[in-house]
């Protein structure tokens, strides 16, 4: 270990202490751009009894009257990405996204997501990892237009309005309460996609939802496409090595896992981050080497690591960098994992 990462490794513990926002990174003159009050106006609304859905998100989740009461803290993250997607273009018209499904469901929601919209990090975040995992599951429906896709942690998120081809399947997969909560607002009524109640943390997973197994698959199986977005970093380390493990021994030949990782540095910090301390979601596991990805199963490979942040301003561009060479590893990335044959 050189001085700089030795002296990096030192620190460690503190980057999140001392720096729990980006916001007190930036610039005087980005830092007021980054305040500034929001473009539109998000209505509060009323909960059927006279009271107000607005205000603090995690009071929200927990009390109000209507289709969110009942969520667990992981699952209440789903509002992150869902308000990013629905009022994020207009913010970052570089990366928009043109969801009309968030927008849609947002509005059936009739719940105030301000507190997320001014954390515009994570809006841009939002945009540009799905920008990401968009153009890897489209490259991959091309070369593979019969395949199944499933969306791992699916949320409110709906990418198969962008992936469906006419010959591919899709399957959203999240936990019963959340696959409840789609049925009420996106009901499995496309051809070629459903909605499936599926817990990762339990073992057998692969086998529940349906999936061909390279045991059992004919020698022209097609491959599977998983996204995993925005979910391992709230499992304990030992289910998501055991995530890993299950798709490295089912999934057949050219399947591939898209997620993404935090840095080990977020590990029980997640109070620090600016919209998902709102929901009581704790982060639980973060990546320390890459070969913690590949190391759970022989047949995996990793084919790629994507950026996320770096183009969201001349600070990212610097931090970047100078994060991995400290650290080994991206803050936040996206990986593209394979299997062998």
């Amino acid at each position: 270990m050189n001085g700089f990462k030795a002296s990096a490794a030192l620190r460690s513990t503190e980057v999140f202490d001392m720096n729990p926002s980006i916001y007190e990174l930036l610039p005087p003159d980005m830092l007021e751009a980054e305040r500034e009050p929001l473009p539109w106006r998000v209505e509060h609304a009323d909960d059927g009894d006279g009271g107000d859905i607005g205000g603090d998100i995690s009071r929200n989740i927990g009390n109000t009257i209507g289709p969110l009461r009942g969520l667990g803290p992981v699952a209440s993250t789903l509002l992150i990405p869902l308000a990013a997607r629905a009022h994020g273009d207009a913010l970052f018209p570089r990366q928009a996204l043109g969801d009309a499904s968030a927008r849609r469901v947002l509005r059936a929601l009739r719940t105030d997501v301000s507190v997320y919209l001014r954390d515009r990090v994570s809006v841009y975040g939002v945009l540009a990892r799905s920008h990401v995992f968009r153009g890897l599951a489209q490259r991959f429906f091309e070369r593979s237009p019969c395949a199944t896709g499933v969306s791992l942690g699916a949320g409110l998120g709906h990418y198969f309005q962008w992936l469906d081809r006419g010959t591919n399947r899709w399957i959203d997969a999240d936990l019963p309460e959340v696959t409840a909560l789609r049925e009420r607002l996106l009901p499995g009524i496309d051809e070629g996609r459903m909605n499936l109640a599926c817990d990762l943390t339990q073992p057998g997973w692969w086998q529940r939802l349906g999936l061909p197994s390279r045991q059992t698959a004919g020698p022209h199986e097609p491959p599977v496409l998983l996204v995993c977005e925005g979910v391992l970093m709230y499992l304990e380390p030992a289910q998501v090595q055991a995530v890993l493990r299950e798709f490295g021994h089912h999934a057949p030949p050219g399947s591939r896992l898209l997620l993404d990782t935090l840095c080990w540095l977020a590990v029980g910090r997640a109070q620090k981050h600016p919209s998902v301390r709102h929901t009581n979601a704790q982060f639980r596991w973060g990546l320390r080497h890459w070969a913690e990805l590949t190391a759970p199963h022989p047949r995996l490979r990793l084919n790629g690591m994507h950026q996320v942040m770096e183009g969201y301003g001349w600070p990212y561009n610097l931090m970047g960098p100078a994060f991995r060479l400290a650290f080994g590893v991206p803050f936040y990335a996206i990986a593209n994992i394979g299997v062998d044959a």
